[in-house]
Parts: structure tokens; sequence; C-alpha cells
């Protein structure tokens, strides 16, 4: 699957000028949640311009706002905005760069890269986005297959998850999680790197299975490829019921994930991810001491999903049990893996990938996952 990322990174350019009264992501999380470090998984998935540097200046008066990032090089990013609307100029110091003007017309992004002829332009009127991207260059590549997750339990599993999906490896029973413990696993990241949008981009682009010729248009994906098969699973999987006992929501921002994981668990709350020193092919690991359970039976568990912007597939139980766990591969490769133990799996499919690779039933034993490493969880302190 393939997805231009240099689009996304268009309506990024074009977030941080839009509105100078919303909080970028990271200084929302950083309001909402000062008490809470940000895991290494989710700091990932911000865009560097959207990030506090304290080298950028922001001046407003009645011209606009003038934002000077250059980081004391001539070149960098300059924001204007006037009555005319706003401009951004991220050359770099050198010719091209990324031009970004707002005015009456709409938005018109300029990533010239310093090359004449390579340019990516964004285009927002009155009909959406539009973008089109002028140059030939390698696109990013992301290779997945279209299917249900492993961890959205109303599905059984696919061939392909039974033999193919490393995920497999990552269930568990709660009773072999003790020191000493061998298991074979691969941990794996989402090939998918796609960014947060800021909430304010994110809400005005559609989300929803009726509305996916737009989507496709917007990202300039083909009906038919694999990327618009990735896109709209992605879109059903969120549209989809949740289990009994579980509330479910799709965060398409890192606000809106803040929001619905504190609406649930209170704002004294702890994010952790999986952490591992280097990625692995599947290997044995060995559980160490120091296996540490997280306070209370309540839970925010988010999943990365594919799509063109970062998208996660939350779920709110009480019938959960988290855990961080140290490992240590058979290579000397060390983990602070996160695992999520069931309780309650009654209302789960009984032909999900979890009880055919246990061969146990729903609803009889506690079932474990291992986390990877660009999924959430969220637990009250």
């Amino acid at each position: 699957m393939e997805f231009h990322l240099t689009h996304i990174l268009a309506f990024l350019s074009f977030a941080l000028v839009v509105s100078h009264a919303a909080l970028p992501p990271e200084l929302y999380w950083n309001s909402v949640l000062p008490n809470t470090p940000m895991p290494k998984s989710v700091r990932d998935l911000l865009h560097p311009d959207l990030v506090e540097d304290k080298s950028n200046s922001v001046a407003v008066g009645k011209g606009g706002v003038n934002v000077d990032a250059g980081k004391g090089k001539p070149g960098g990013t300059a924001v204007d905005v006037g009555k005319g609307g706003v401009s951004v100029d991220a050359g770099k110091g050198k010719p091209g760069g990324t031009n970004v003007n707002v005015g009456k017309g709409g938005v018109n992004v300029d990533a010239g890269k310093g090359k004449p002829g390579k340019r990516t332009d964004v285009g927002v009127g009155k009909g959406g986005v539009s973008v089109t991207k002028g140059h030939h260059g390698k696109p990013v590549i992301v290779r997945v297959r279209p299917g249900p997750g492993p961890f959205n339990y109303i599905y059984a599993a696919t061939e392909t998850q039974l033999h193919d999906d490393p995920n497999v490896a990552l269930f568990f029973l709660e009773k072999d999680m003790h020191p000493g413990k061998i298991m074979n696993l691969q941990f794996t990241e989402n090939t998918n790197t796609a960014t947060f949008l800021p909430r304010q981009v994110a809400d005005s682009i559609p989300f929803s299975s009726d509305k996916l010729p737009e989507i496709y248009s917007e990202f300039s994906v083909k009906p038919g490829s694999m990327e618009a098969a990735e896109m709209e699973n992605t879109i059903k999987e969120c549209e989809s019921p949740g289990i009994k006992g579980e509330e479910k929501y799709c965060a398409t921002s890192l606000e809106s994930m803040i929001d619905f994981s504190t609406s649930k668990l209170g704002k004294n709350v702890q994010a952790i991810s999986t952490e591992v020193d280097n990625q692995t092919k599947m290997q044995k690991y060995t559980i160490k001491t120091g296996v540490k359970k997280m306070a209370g039976d309540k839970s925010v568990v988010c999943h990365k999903q594919n799509y063109a912007y970062s998208v996660f597939y939350c779920h709110a139980t009480q019938t959960t049990r988290a855990y961080t766990v140290p490992l240590e591969g058979d290579d000397g490769t060390k983990a602070k893996a996160v695992a999520v133990c069931h309780t309650d799996t009654s209302a789960w499919n009984p032909k999900h990938l979890a009880f055919q690779v246990l061969n146990v039933k729903p609803g009889t034993v506690p079932v474990c996952h291992f986390l990877p490493q660009d999924h959430v969880v969220w637990f009250s302190n």
C-alpha cells in the first residue's frame, strides 16, 4: 500500500497558520496532562513543525501574525497573516522551499524543495481540499494486508492472520506471565508512520464510509487500489459496533484521543507503550524479574490503524489488567513491554485469533497480549 505522505505535510503546513488560537497537539497534551509524560510512540507521530521549539518567535499585531522559525539561519520559516490571508515561506535558506498562501481563494502550498518543477500544491476552498503533486519522486511505500486487526474482538481470525501475522505470537495466558517464562516474540512497528493532524484539520476531513469517493479524491488514492482497500477497512472497523462491555472510539487526532481517554479515566492518568531496544526477527524472549501491575482494572487501549494520517482505534473497558513486563531476547535485546489482560472475553467472537492460538474458549480464562510499539494504554494513577 502506498500513501503519499507529502500531501499530509501540506495539511500540516496549512494547520500551522489557520488558527493561532488553537494549541498544537503537543501543547494541548501539556495543558490537559501536565503531569503525564508523553510516550515515545506518541511523540514519534507528532509532525516536527508542530512540536514546541523555543527558537521560534511569534508576533501578533494589527497586520496579523508573524512567525519566524529561522533558527538563526537565513531562510527558515516565516508566517505572515494579514488581510490578504496567510503566507508561509519555509525555504530553509534555499530558493524554492515551501510556500503557503491562504487567502479568499483558499490555500496554496508550494513544497518545491529548491528545485523548479517539483512541487506539491494544495488548494482549500468551498469544495474542500484538493492535492496535486507535480513531481515524480519516490513515494513513501507502506505495505499491509487489508482485513480486521487482531485487537478488534468481534471478528474471526482470517487464514492470513493465523499463518502470516506476527501479532499471533503476542497473545498468551495470564498464568504464564512470570519471571523465567520463555516466549517466541517479534515486536513490530506499524509500517504506516503517518503523523497526527491537528484536530481542526482532521475534523474538516470526511471520515465515513459514505464519503469514501471524496476521501480518495482528497488524498489522490485510486479506487480499487490497496491503499483504498485499507482506508475503507479502517473506516468500517471504526463504524462497526463494539462488543458488550466496551466503549469504542476512533481518534483521528491526538487531541481527540486525549479527550476520550480522560473522559473515561479522569485527568490523573498515565499513558504507556511498549519500548524495545531495536527491531529484531522472531526470537525467544525471557520474562525478567520486575513484572508490574498498573493500578485499577479500568483502562483505555488505543491501537494505531493504517490510514493516510494517524488514526487510533480506542476501546475503554473495566475488565482489563495492565502490566509492564521486562523482557530480554536471546540476542540481548531488551524490551519493556506493555501487556493487557482481558478478564472477561465472553462477548468475543469464538473464532477470534486469540482463542485459536491459545486453544481456549470465550469467557473461560483471562487472555493477555503484548502491545505493539505504536499502541498506547491509558490508566488511572
